[in-house]
């Protein structure tokens, strides 16, 4: 087990040369192989900083663990989006703006369209059973509810600006004070952690600030020829940029985290599954929508221009946001019933393949056009969660008082 492990941490470390060492070289290479190197490169690095948190968590409480693992594990995602948003300040009548907003739309969709729901689908298909989460997870359900609720006035007020990216990031800051005051709670680790953890303290300290230090070093090589190559491609193949950037780079960056949930979906710890995907979309919901507008005010040097957005990034917003609603009233309960899975995945198939289904064929998409789509789908999503809620009004109401630092 102990050389099956290591050998792991050697293939990932292995897997990251390729991309680092073009990316040192500037070896010559066309768009589509050097997505693909970079791409493996950043997937590999991520797999590195998942077993370095799961080392470094059993210290700390369950809930601050989760969202330091869920904070660090999503890094690649952070790389990507913050150089899109860079360039944008750097050339903001390009399109990189544009895609900065695809990337942390996608990203947040992926995480409760497909992410919480396999979780479910798997475990319930395992025991039988729904997913249910522990009572402390109300904590992140609370603050995903507020920086929800603070979304919808981003699509309203036409603009995502540097005041929104202090609101988010301090509610994320907020959540991390709270968690932090819990008490620990020792996680068992598997896997190339688990070999980690067998060390003695100093080599164990040393090796996963190692791997940290590696793998986000890797990462942020990669990023740029990461991002590059994959709009480079769209263009060369004639595929629409922006859904590569939304879609494809998400996958990408995510895979590792998505792998690890099921894994433990897998062996029957689904509550933990999904309580390290929510600490994921509520770090990214946040987080990672906070610092668009600060990183652009910085790379585009003044406060007075918020981020150029259309009506379409404006239809992205509104309709992650609307999905992110209706999960949080799914999910007041802390538990995920098969059917609530399957809603949840069924509304992201939906509207992933409705506009490319009304532009082939009209008629099954009931007529709407594609720039009808977004709005019509968030309609229907808050529809939903309104509806859910007067059923149910109690089980989100209960959420309220987990803000509280007492």
């Amino acid at each position: 087990m102990i050389s099956r492990n290591f050998a792991a941490i050697l293939l990932a470390v292995a897997a990251t040369l390729p991309g680092i060492v073009a990316r040192l070289t500037d070896f010559p290479a066309g768009p589509a192989a050097m997505a693909a190197v970079s791409g493996l490169a950043i997937l590999s690095a991520s797999f590195l900083l998942l077993w370095a948190c799961d080392a470094a968590q059993s210290e700390i409480s369950q809930s601050l663990a989760l969202a330091v693992v869920a904070l660090i594990a999503v890094l690649p995602e952070y790389a990507v989006d913050m150089y899109f948003t860079w360039q944008a300040g750097r050339h903001p009548e390009s399109d990189y703006a544009h895609f900065a907003v695809a990337n942390m739309t996608g990203a947040n969709r992926l995480l409760i369209g497909v992410g919480w729901g396999a979780i479910a689908l798997l475990y319930w298909f395992r025991f039988r059973r729904p997913v249910r989460l522990e009572k402390d997870r109300k904590l992140e359900l609370s603050f995903l509810g507020l920086a929800t609720a603070y979304a919808f006035l981003i699509p309203v007020k036409g603009n995502l600006a540097w005041y929104d990216g202090l609101v988010f990031a301090g509610l994320y800051l907020w959540y991390l004070v709270i968690a932090a005051r819990r008490p620990s709670a020792g996680l068992e680790a598997g896997g190339p952690a688990a070999l980690l953890l067998r060390l003695p303290r100093m080599w164990r300290r040393l090796g996963t600030a190692g791997m940290f230090v590696f793998a986000a070093g890797a990462i942020l090589a990669n990023a740029e020829p990461f991002c590059e190559g994959l709009v480079g491609t769209g263009r060369l193949l004639r595929i629409n940029e922006f859904l590569l950037v939304q879609w494809l780079a998400p996958v990408a960056s995510e895979a590792p985290e998505f792998v690890v949930a099921l894994m433990f979906a897998w062996r029957g710890q689904a509550g933990l599954a999904l309580g390290s995907l929510l600490s994921a979309k509520l770090n990214q919901w946040t987080l990672l929508v906070g610092m668009i507008p600060g990183v652009f005010a910085v790379s585009h040097a003044t406060l007075a221009h918020p981020i150029p957005m259309g009506d379409l990034q404006m239809f992205e917003i509104l309709l992650t946001a609307a999905q992110s609603l209706l999960a949080v009233v799914l999910l007041a309960s802390l538990r995920l019933s098969l059917g609530g899975a399957a809603l949840l995945f069924a509304m992201f198939v939906g509207q992933l393949a409705m506009p490319a289904l009304s532009a082939v064929f009209p008629r099954l998409a009931l007529g709407l056009t594609p720039a009808q789509i977004h709005p019509v789908y968030s309609v229907l999503y808050a529809t939903l969660a309104f509806a859910l809620f007067v059923l149910r009004p109690g089980r989100l109401l209960r959420l309220l008082p987990s803000t509280r630092t007492h």
